[in-house]
């Protein structure tokens, strides 16, 4: 029978201060936002009040009433959903592509292909040549302009190539044994045991996507084709007594400050949501995806 492990006292010393260490900085980073959205519940009295409010003693709905007053916050709803999920797929389904195509040691030019796209980390065209394409290819004031532009990321791209260098090669000799082509062993072999990578890189693209802002700003003249980080910048503004642009709102609006905690709320709650379903894949696939370059 196997003795057990003796803990010593220094371990248990340890233990304690790593876990002490870990929930401080969780509460550390749970708090501020716990602020936001006490804040944006309370009454403007008890925001005037009070520096650093964290449950407020009334609760009011006036600022959610307030940005959601008219039916333009839902179609910026709609838009942020259809471009974030839409640019997800579309940028997954180019970068695993990619992803996969780099990780073959047999490719052709693969040495200086990864060094383009490794190139683009550090430079690229910049704002201006960037709206000319843009503008040359037709895709202004569309929401292809929110997702061509930015179809592969060269980060998590290089992320999700360095985990399929991971994968034993014997797996894909197999399956050439059985017949099977590229698209065969990438689609059932590649893919379906590269879910934590698979989850984590869409994660980051859904959120580069939902918080889509300044391709937005320049690409997008319709406010109707507005996605809602546009919107709820348009609403801080109109809170703080300037010049609207967009949606008429007739009622008296309520104070700056809760405008703007519940705008925090509306924009971050919906791709917050996503997390909860990816989280048993994100740590292992951000690791695993970074053994190797």
């Amino acid at each position: 029978m196997a003795k057990k492990k003796r803990i010593t006292m220094g371990s248990r010393m340890f233990d304690f201060f790593n876990y002490f260490l870990l929930a401080l900085i969780a509460l550390i980073t749970v708090l501020p936002f716990i602020h936001v959205v006490g804040s944006s519940f309370a009454t403007s009295a008890e925001v005037a009040n009070t520096k650093f409010l964290l449950f407020p003693t009334k609760f009011t709905l006036d600022a959610y009433e307030y940005i959601f007053s008219t039916d333009t916050i839902f179609k910026g709803l709609g838009v942020s959903v259809i471009v974030t999920l839409g640019g997800t797929l579309w940028s997954m389904f180019f970068s695993t592509l990619t992803a996969y195509g780099l990780a073959r040691k047999d490719l052709v030019g693969r040495r200086v292909i990864n060094f383009l796209i490794v190139f683009t980390l550090l430079f690229n065209g910049g704002m201006i040549p960037t709206f000319l394409v843009v503008q040359q290819t037709g895709l202004l004031n569309s929401l292809w302009a929110l997702i061509i532009p930015v179809t592969i990321n060269a980060f998590n791209m290089i992320i999700l190539r360095s985990f399929f260098v991971n994968i034993p090669e014997s797996l894909e000799e197999s399956a050439k044994i059985d017949g099977a082509n590229d698209f065969s062993i990438l689609f059932r072999i590649v893919l379906p045991i590269s879910l934590p990578a698979i989850a984590t890189i869409s994660l980051f693209y859904a959120v580069t996507y939902w918080n889509t802002y300044m391709h937005a700003i320049l690409y997008l003249s319709d406010a109707g084709k507005w996605p809602i980080q546009v919107l709820l910048r348009q609403i801080v503004v109109l809170a703080s007594g300037l010049t609207y642009d967009g949606a008429a709102y007739t009622d008296v609006p309520p104070p700056e400050t809760t405008i703007k905690m519940a705008t925090i709320v509306v924009a971050t709650v919906p791709i917050l949501l996503v997390y909860p379903f990816l989280q048993k894949y994100f740590a292992k696939g951000a690791l695993l995806g970074s053994v190797k370059g």
